[in-house]
């Protein structure tokens, strides 16, 4: 008898919740003090746990992303949670809001990942996966033997699983190349945490292959970083958005819970993060796991899917709000 895959998990991802400015389409007006996003991560952490998600994920570059959720679960206490961070960016902005100039700034050294991981450790033991932030054949990262060899040395005395996340054009090349590489026989990735929603599935092939391995898959962005929302700066999306619509009205829930179930039903990953900044979001997303699609809904769904190169550049034009 086959064993059937377990279904897809909704995560909370901390990026909107540890820092008061993200790359996003405007979230509207908030209260962006330090104390006021400290109160609020504290209560999404809270309601998320209540409606049953179990994998919370992180990074240095969240602001205080990782500080919120060691206090959150330091106090709560839960034995049943999962936690992932990362390594490789450091948050510079320091709550300046309009911050002019880069929010994070990337370092893939031996120096960068001693000195986060540091930090990272104090997540343990429901840290259970720690992964390079935004691995990129720039940064050499992926040939860089001390980094390696020190990820395997904590994969070994931890138990964690070792992963990489990814984006830009190029996602597909470098989980390719992440997937081949071991030392002395010892495989160091097992996890991946990727980009992919209805307008980016070019990893779709490879992230196939990283399934078929055993590997874990976890899914951000499925929401495009808001762009599956009617907006009439895309009106190239105009398709898409009735698609939505239609889909929306007939499960009764808001396209966002659209969103996420596409890539639940589609790509069936271990985990989607939905990127909630606020209860309200949070449980919008999570009415995701009242309906599935059928496969008529999901091949129209599929259509909407764009070149890579186009949706990375239409990214990079997005602001920090």
């Amino acid at each position: 008898m086959t064993k059937e895959k377990p279904k897809t998990e909704i995560g909370l991802g901390m990026a909107a919740l540890g820092r008061p400015e993200y790359i996003n389409i405007d979230s509207g007006e908030r209260d962006k003090s330090e104390l006021a996003f400290r109160a609020n991560a504290l209560k999404v952490l809270d309601d998320a746990y209540e409606k049953g998600v179990r994998y919370f994920d992180t990074a240095p570059s969240y602001g205080k992303g990782e500080e919120f959720l060691k206090a959150w679960n330091d106090d709560r206490k839960h034995t049943d949670v999962v936690f992932g961070t990362k390594w490789g960016y450091t948050y510079v902005a320091n709550w300046q809001l309009g911050y002019d100039g880069p929010h994070e700034v990337k370092e893939h050294s031996l120096g960068k990942l001693t000195e986060q991981w540091q930090v990272s450790k104090e997540l343990l033991p429901a840290l259970q996966y720690y992964q390079i932030h935004s691995a990129t054949f720039e940064s050499g990262v992926l040939e860089n033997q001390p980094v390696l060899e020190k990820l395997l040395e904590i994969k070994r005395t931890t138990g964690l699983k070792i992963g990489i996340s990814t984006s830009g054009p190029d996602q597909r090349k470098v989980i390719e190349k992440a997937l081949q590489i071991s030392i002395n026989g010892d495989v160091v990735f097992d996890s991946f945490q990727v980009t992919f929603n209805m307008l980016e599935q070019a990893t779709l092939p490879v992230l196939r292959k990283v399934q078929a391995q055993g590997k874990k898959l976890i899914i951000k962005e499925a929401l495009a970083n808001g762009r599956v929302f009617p907006n009439e700066r895309y009106p190239h999306y105009k398709s898409l958005y009735t698609t939505l619509q239609t889909l929306a009205e007939r499960y009764q829930v808001g396209i966002d819970a659209i969103a996420l179930r596409f890539v639940m039903d589609y790509l069936q990953p271990d985990y989607v993060l939905s990127g909630a900044a606020d209860i309200n979001q949070l449980d919008q997303n999570l009415k995701a796991n009242t309906f599935t699609l059928d496969e008529e809904e999901l091949a129209e769904l599929t259509k909407a899917k764009v070149d890579s190169t186009a949706y990375w550049k239409e990214r990079s034009q997005l602001s920090w709000d």
